[in-house]
């Protein structure tokens, strides 16, 4: 046992990589659903704000709910073939990339109604999938490796394969598939490319999940040593007893109350980024392709220096710096804002924005999946029992339940400052309103996100004495 823990604490870089690789099948589908599924919603299908935002919030708060859930299941699942999380990798990639194709591919002349089911259930079916894959996968990298700084690395590899997929969808979503048209100089009116860019993501949603799958599957013999399998009750009753054993742990609440703001944030920049780039800077498919390549390129970028800086000062003082990065983005975005009339068409404006958000993404995406890699540590010393699948669903239901509400509020907000998605032009007071909304609510959210942040207490020193703790507990059992 030892020996096979001893292995699983050198991860060799290349099956990092495919591990990691099989974050980009999440994180391309989040991301075009993200990105572009309110504006194609509202303008292109000519759904209300208000609507939209009720099946987006109705799906995500699904997508909340089940995360935990997943994460017990996972948990409690033991097959000698798949082990505890590969079984749902599998399953989970396949289902994604068959439901995301149909939920781009909806016919504009259906009746209000008959779009508005369709959009509700085919979230909700996606949504679903995306838990079934995305939570054992994040649990997995927690136990592929139990030291301090590796954790940092794995996480570092798994989040630039998320940022590639973020890039996908934004960047090259808008370079290869938004181009314009005669008929459509701004090419993010065209239909026929969200058709497109669905086919595409839920190919690379298939490639790489595969990946993944295949080149991970070898650790599964080691996996099943390493886990613990005495307790195979996993009922509501042990669910509902998870959650607060994970929720009663402080350092890990603080991190996921800090990480739940962080991405409050995202969802804003999600659900009105496209309307804000789109109306109140006049920016066509080039524009927004090359301040968020700006972004995207400096987070993948940043990957090795954050692991450098996470080793070098901590993880703490480094998601705080990452954190403060981020606010000094959402500063100066509220200054275009208020600059609108001049920084309308120019790119060039938006460079330092994009700088200094890509860089605090870059950090505020890695480290905290790290932290709780940490905390789980702690509570394994607590109650004897490692729950990665709960502790990273918990993660999840958390943000993606206030992510929900975000998402609700501004499509109701889109409908409070007059938002008419059949004018080619807003009135200035709703392009206005748009980006205050965008700018303000960031700013607020990492506020608080660094407030939460700052509790944690846990260090190097800290888990290195867990983790002897732990050690000497194994050999004294064995």
């Amino acid at each position: 046992m030892q020996r096979q823990t001893k292995a699983l604490n050198n991860i060799p870089l290349i099956d990092k990589i495919v591990y990691g690789s099989g974050n980009l099948s999440f994180g391309v589908v989040i991301q075009i659903i993200s990105t572009y599924m309110v504006f194609y919603s509202t303008v292109i299908l000519g759904l209300s704000g208000s609507i939209i935002g009720l099946a987006v919030g109705i799906s995500v708060i699904w997508d909340a709910v089940s995360d935990p859930i997943m994460g017990h299941i996972s948990d409690h699942t033991h097959l000698k073939r798949f082990g505890r999380r590969h079984f749902y990798i599998l399953v989970g990639a396949v289902s994604i990339a068959f439901l995301n194709f149909f939920l781009w591919n909806i016919p504009s002349a259906f009746p209000a109604v008959w779009k508005t089911v369709l959009i509700t259930s085919l979230l909700l079916l996606v949504k679903t999938c995306t838990t079934i894959y995305s939570v054992p996968h994040t649990a997995l990298g927690a136990e592929l490796t139990d030291d301090y700084n590796e954790r940092s690395s794995i996480q570092g590899i798994r989040t630039i394969f998320f940022i590639l997929g973020l890039f996908s969808a934004n960047v090259m979503g808008m370079f290869l598939f938004f181009k314009p048209k005669p008929e459509y100089p701004q090419g993010q009116m065209n239909p026929l490319a969200y058709r497109d860019i669905g086919i595409t993501a839920s190919l690379i949603t298939l490639i790489f999940g595969l990946i993944c799958y295949f080149g991970t599957k070898k650790y599964i013999p080691a996996l099943n040593e390493k886990i613990k399998s005495e307790n195979t009750k996993h009922g509501t009753k042990e669910l509902l007893q998870s959650l607060s054993l994970a929720l009663a742990n402080a350092d890990y609440r603080n991190v996921v109350l800090g990480y739940m703001f962080t991405n409050i944030a995202s969802a804003l920049i999600g659900s009105v980024g496209m309307h804000v780039f789109t109306y109140t800077f006049n920016f066509g498919n080039y524009g927004i392709a090359l301040i968020f390549g700006v972004l995207f390129a400096v987070s993948i970028l940043s990957q090795p220096l954050w692991v450098k800086i996470s080793i070098r000062i901590d993880k703490k003082p480094a998601i705080l710096l990452g954190l403060g990065s981020s606010l000094l983005a959402g500063l100066y975005f509220l200054f275009l804002v208020i600059m609108r009339n001049t920084a309308a068409g120019q790119a060039m404006w938006f460079l330092p924005f994009s700088v200094l958000s890509g860089f605090g993404m870059g950090g505020l995406f890695a480290i905290p999946l790290s932290m709780i890699a940490d905390t789980i540590d702690v509570e394994e010393l607590n109650s004897g029992e490692r729950k990665e699948g709960i502790y990273y669903g918990c993660l999840t239901l958390c943000y993606k339940l206030s992510q929900s509400v975000a998402i609700l509020i501004l499509g109701i907000f889109l409908d409070l400052v007059k938002f008419d998605s059949n004018l080619d032009h807003q009135p200035a007071g709703t392009v206005f309103a748009l980006g205050l909304i965008l700018a303000i609510g960031s700013i607020l959210s990492i506020i608080v996100a660094m407030v939460f942040c700052n509790k944690y207490s846990l260090n190097r020193k800290k888990i290195a004495h867990v983790q002897q703790q732990l050690h000497a507990g194994k050999i004294d059992a064995e």
